[in-house]
Formats: C-alpha cells, structure tokens, sequence
C-alpha cells in the first residue's frame, strides 16, 4: 500500500511513540489527523510536524466522536490507549474504558468507513510470563495484569472482525520502547535518576529483569512497513530490537556511555505488580514478512534519549 496519497488517522497522536508515526507520515506526503485526549500525550509531541497535521483532542471512549472522525479516512493507525501497567493495576476501570471499549470504538467506527486497513498497537504484555524464550508471535496468550488484558481484548477483537467481516487488521506487540519524547520506563527512569545524582543510583528490582528494546525511531518505521504490507493483514508482529539485555547489563553500558565510574548501583529487590522477569522478543517474523531492520544500537539510543533529555529536563 502507497500511504502518500492516503488519508491517515493516528489515534493516541501526541503520545510517545505515534507522534514519531505521525512525523514519518507527514513526511512521506500523507493526509494526516491525529486525536488524543492529552491524558498521557502533550501537544509538544507534534512540534515538529503540527502545522501539516489535523489536530483534534477527543477521547476513543466518545463512540459519536470517533465515528465521525474515522469515516473521513483511509488507513486508521490505533494507538490510543493507557500504557502504564502499574496505572492498569491501580484504575482497572479507566484501563479497560479506555483500552478495551476504546479499541471497540475505533474498530466499530472502521467497519462501517470501509477503512483499507487497521494497524494495532498491542503488547508483549499479551503474553504474561514467558513459557519459552524467545518468545515467538505463537506463544500462549496468558497476560498477567489488567492492562494486557485489555490490550489483548481489542486486538482479538482486530481479528475476529477481520475473520467475519473482512476488516484488514494487523496487530504489533510492542516490547520495550525508548528515545526522543519518552515520558517514563526504565530508560527514561534510569538516566533522569543519574541525571539528578550522578553519584548513586537506585534500580527497581533484581537486575536480572531482561528486556528487548527498539529505538522509538525504529519503533515507528516498522509501523509503517506494516501498513505499506499487504501480507501484514491478518497477522500479529513481535516489535522489539532483537538484542536483549539484563536490567543490570543494561545500567552497566548507560554508565559506561556516560562515562559514569563512581556511580554507586543499588538494587530494590521488589519490582511492581504486573512485571514481566524476562521479555525476549524472536523478531524473524517482523524481518521476513516486514524487512524490519532496527538500525539503532543500545549505546547509540542512550547517547540519543540521554542527549534529548539534557535540552528537556
């Protein structure tokens, strides 16, 4: 699919990740609305390309307003949503409204605008605690917390209308995000902490958490490989930089980067309801079905995000 020429709506737009989509959007020529309720996304997101977008502040709850919106379009890219799964744990209520009845929302409100195709941002949270890793897009679908339960409800919602009514749908399951614009998460967490004392540093948990993590400007092009794809719809995608690494390992290369060698690292032992010991994405799919091909490394991406946050913080 060509998307220069398309009419693209970007839910959840001023949030991390999708307004990185919609900068790459813009780019390539696309027609391009963005909605948010600015609960977790800010406008400063849009910065760089606000003056060629549609702007409209509406809540994926507001089942009126989404229609009216989505029926205007060619291509929906569904990012809206609650992503904080400690949030999940304490407003359950919020995350289901806003994951789950949100996505039926847009998912609806797509049927009836004969949209070309959906792309769905889920989650690595789908698969709760890893039976085996690498964790390919067949594993067992056991979420652990309320927000992968949410999140997991639209995207079998996303192929179960692809199934009976023909709505071309794709799902990315997001592991770990970092980079430019990022609000919170380890990354974001570990380096603001240096950054207000370069002298100690205290890390949730064990250290032998492991992660995948993607550079949110890869993030955001295999979402749009996704939706150039047409073998992409009917199909689920592991999202994550195909290089895993401890939490430890981890704290250990941004100290090296930063040139940090007295930093005294002190562990907390407990992490928060909801985590996940070991998130290991098998990224073969994304690279043979897609051509993913992440292209920042880890200590490119901690030069980048610790680089953006010295002009932000």
């Amino acid at each position: 699919m060509i998307l220069s020429n398309k009419k693209i709506l970007v839910t959840g737009g001023a949030g991390f990740i999708p307004s990185h989509i919609v900068d790459k959007l813009v780019k390539i020529g696309a027609t391009v609305t963005v909605i948010d309720n600015l609960h977790a996304g800010k406008v400063k997101n849009l910065k760089q390309s606000i003056a060629d977008i549609e702007f409209i502040k509406v809540d994926v709850r507001d089942f009126d307003k989404i229609h009216s919106i989505v029926k205007k379009q060619d291509v929906v890219f569904h990012l809206a949503a609650n992503a904080d799964v400690p949030f999940s744990v304490e407003n359950p209520t919020y995350d289901f409204e806003a994951n789950a009845i949100g996505g039926f929302n847009v998912l609806r409100s797509c049927l009836d605008a004969d949209i070309q195709k959906v792309i769905y941002a889920s989650t690595a949270a789908v698969y709760g605690n890893a039976k085996y890793v690498p964790i390919r897009e067949d594993h067992p679908l056991d979420p652990i917390s309320p927000y992968g339960v949410s999140k997991l409800t639209t995207e079998k919602l996303g192929f179960t209308y692809l199934h009976t009514y023909g709505l071309p749908f794709c799902s990315i399951r997001i592991f770990n995000i970092y980079g430019e614009r990022q609000p919170r998460y380890v990354m974001y967490d570990l380096l603001r902490k240096l950054y207000q004392n370069p002298n100690k540093l205290s890390v949730l948990g064990t250290g032998e958490q492991i992660r995948d993590y993607a550079y949110v400007t890869d993030a955001a092009q295999c979402f749009i490989l996704a939706a150039e794809s047409d073998e992409a719809v009917g199909e689920a995608f592991n999202l994550a930089g195909g290089n895993p690494i401890s939490i430890k390992d981890l704290v250990g290369l941004m100290l090296e980067s930063l040139n940090l060698k007295n930093t005294k690292v002190e562990f907390t032992g407990n992490s928060w309801k909801g985590d996940i010991v070991k998130l290991i994405a098998d990224t073969e799919k994304a690279k043979k079905v897609l051509h993913f091909s992440p292209k920042v490394d880890h200590k490119t991406g901690i030069k980048l995000l610790h680089n953006w946050l010295n002009k932000t913080i």
